[in-house]
């Protein structure tokens, strides 16, 4: 119980809210679109069951990342990923359009399960980064992230159209939790702990130039996209 009161706890979870906000509404609008041909009262059966079984096998999937990640070497290659990751959420891409709809109850759910399962790759290692091997916060995440991802998606979108902030907060989040997963690889930490000025240094640096870099981008595909 005293876990719960730590400030280290607190801001982890706050963390992976965060994250789960900014990294679900793809993932809501898929469930959404998958299902957008059945009939009114099987829409929402198909994103419940749909929803609930892609939770299962985030769960285990974010769980094994966890375990994972204690293996020399791959908290240093989830946090370069994760540092990508970032970067592309301030990339507006289109891509939803090609989403196949279902027209039955068992299909519209596997669809749900399926893409849900290659989509959340990203939510996956951020929460099991952010959550350092804590399981009990990889749960609260999950539990966090089903509301979002069955009631949310229409309002996460909207807002985040509304209030770009938003993004750059999430994606500095992401990036923040990704030079922390490097910084604290095994064998990097004598270093980072010998030095803790370049530690700091190098989180700085990596939200400052994600941002930067995410932003730079973004503008880049706007203007290419405004003169085709």
């Amino acid at each position: 119980m005293e876990l719960l009161l730590t400030p280290e706890f607190w801001s982890a979870l706050l963390a992976i809210i965060v994250i789960d906000l900014v990294l679900a509404g793809d993932n809501a609008i898929v469930i959404g679109m998958a299902a957008r041909n059945l009939p009114a009262h099987q829409q929402k059966k198909a994103i419940v069951w749909g929803t609930v079984g892609a939770i299962v096998i985030r769960a285990l999937a974010t769980l094994a990342v966890v375990w994972l990640l204690t293996i020399p070497g791959l908290l240093l290659i989830g946090g370069l990923i994760l540092i990508w990751i970032s970067m592309k959420l301030l990339i507006q891409e289109e891509g939803h359009e090609t989403m196949k709809a279902s027209s039955s109850l068992g299909s519209a759910i596997w669809t749900i399960i399926v893409a849900d399962t290659v989509m959340g790759l990203d939510n996956v290692i951020a929460v099991a980064g952010a959550a350092h091997g804590d399981f009990l916060l990889v749960v609260i995440g999950l539990i966090i992230s089903v509301p979002i991802m069955v009631w949310g998606s229409t309002l996460i979108l909207k807002f985040m159209e509304r209030y770009p902030i938003v993004i750059f907060i999430g994606a500095g989040v992401l990036a923040y939790t990704a030079a922390s997963m490097v910084t604290s690889e095994k064998f990097l930490t004598p270093f980072f702990t010998a030095y803790p000025w370049v530690k700091w240094l190098f989180i700085v640096a990596v939200v400052v130039g994600v941002l930067l870099i995410g932003r730079m981008k973004s503008q880049k595909q706007k203007r290419m996209a405004e003169q085709s």
